[in-house]
């Protein structure tokens, strides 16, 4: 099956997985459905029937909020039973709104206050230099997460330690809960900051599979340095109505007749 053929899939599942509790983050999980599919799909080194397997590469999804699209694509994959989609933040769940690691299989970091993933992603990272195991450990964070000053610590800690086995994407959506980042604390130059930071930077069309691919192949080609790779997205990518919301995507209601909707525009694309 060809990935916008999943991405299809990904997006429909995760616009159940937020009806099935009937209010979620939809904005930012639809915004990153081509890099987890890429990830997932093409890229990572992984075995749904090993989740635990030594050496595997990793993701950190630093913008825990969008647990929902990691879900959609882990369960697509194999890690779990699809009829799980539909107990997001229910009582006993084991996909509880924010990522979190001792509750999902094949989810490698808890994650949700904004920062802290992207940390843990460079320790990680770290650790797996350490033990030579050759795996790739891939984050991704928010454009609003950006603002947040532990980004940057974690940030300059990565180049010191020249942790080129790390791989991080910004989704760079531009849009943040309170509004647009660019209102709310705008991040440019994004690139030249990273790069500042001694980070290989590059930017693409976080929507392109073919910059995708290109990108990560850069990153791997990059000796002694992290790479970020700034994704221009669209908050809410694959439905109008979703998307035509602006910031106010970020977290909104998904009744099931919507739902219904959206499912025939996603497919139709």
């Amino acid at each position: 099956m060809q990935r916008e053929e999943i991405c299809k899939i990904i997006r429909e599942d995760t616009c159940k997985c937020i009806a099935s509790i009937g209010v979620g983050h939809i904005g930012g999980c639809l915004s990153i459905v081509e890099i987890l599919v890429s990830l997932y799909y093409k890229h990572m080194n992984i075995d749904p029937t090993n989740p635990h397997m030594a050496g595997r590469d990793r993701l950190v999804c630093s913008k825990g909020h969008a647990g929902p699209a990691v879900y959609a694509t882990l369960a697509n994959k194999g890690y779990f039973d699809k009829a799980e989609l539909l107990t997001l933040n229910h009582s006993g769940t084991n996909l509880p709104s924010h990522c979190d690691m001792n509750k999902t299989i094949g989810i490698d970091m808890t994650t949700g206050s904004l920062g802290q993933g992207f940390s843990c992603a460079v320790g990680i990272a770290l650790a797996s230099k350490l033990d030579k195991d050759g795996a790739y450990i891939y984050t991704v964070i928010g454009d609003g997460e950006s603002q947040e000053g532990q980004i940057w610590e974690a940030g300059m800690f990565a180049a010191q330690a020249k942790l080129d086995n790390l791989i991080a994407f910004t989704d760079y959506n531009k849009m943040q809960i309170d509004g647009n980042t660019d209102d709310v604390n705008s991040l440019e130059p994004l690139n030249k900051k990273w790069e500042s930071f001694g980070w290989n930077v590059v930017v693409i069309d976080g929507h392109d599979f073919d910059q995708i691919d290109d990108a990560i192949a850069n990153a791997k080609a990059c000796k002694g340095k992290p790479t970020m790779i700034i994704a221009n997205t669209i908050k809410g990518k694959g439905v109008k109505y979703i998307e035509d919301k602006g910031y106010g995507n970020h977290s909104m209601p998904m009744l099931w007749e919507d739902v219904e909707k959206y499912i025939e525009e996603i497919r139709r694309a």
